[in-house]
């Protein structure tokens, strides 16, 4: 929710992003590879098990989230210069993402631990979690789907990506 926010207010609303086109493409590749990333696990994860070496996959989807991440907050910098910098709200709302993400993160280990140690393959989950939440995260993953895929297409100045922004 808290990336949602963020994507909306800061890169849509205030920023513009798919405005900037070429000039925000390598901010806006890293978006997008990062969406991705994000709607295969809401996908997956209310829904199955990442079992033996899938749990090696997924340890690896989410180290190079944390790189992807880490390197956005460095090209960010580069993109948003003309725009006056990064917004000093949009670092406070990373800071808290960061934060959430770690603790998602530390939560997680021991169940991604107890799936190395079963045979591989992918298993139907059979943690309690509500129908509700399980469908808001299909939700979740359909929406980082579209914004990942609006952003890779804005980043090559595709004709209607910067909607509903006009491009001067």
């Amino acid at each position: 929710m808290l990336g949602a926010a963020d994507t909306i207010y800061f890169h849509e609303w205030r920023a513009r992003l798919p405005v900037l086109g070429k000039q925000a493409s390598a901010e806006l590749r890293l978006h997008a590879a990062r969406d991705f990333v994000y709607a295969i696990l809401f996908v997956s994860l209310p829904w199955i098990c990442w079992c033996g070496w899938w749990a090696a996959v997924l340890v690896l989807l989410l180290a190079a989230e944390v790189v992807m991440t880490m390197w956005d907050f460095v090209v960010e910098d580069w993109v948003r210069k003309p725009l006056g910098g990064v917004y000093p709200a949009e670092r406070v709302m990373h800071a808290a993402i960061g934060i959430v993400y770690g603790a998602m993160l530390v939560l997680m280990l021991p169940s991604v631990g107890v799936w190395w140690h079963q045979p591989t393959g992918l298993a139907r989950s059979d943690v309690q979690v509500s129908l509700d939440l399980r469908w808001l995260f299909l939700a979740m993953a359909l929406g980082v789907l579209a914004s990942g895929v609006r952003d890779l297409c804005a980043s090559f100045d595709a004709r209607g990506s910067a909607w509903p922004w006009k491009r001067e």
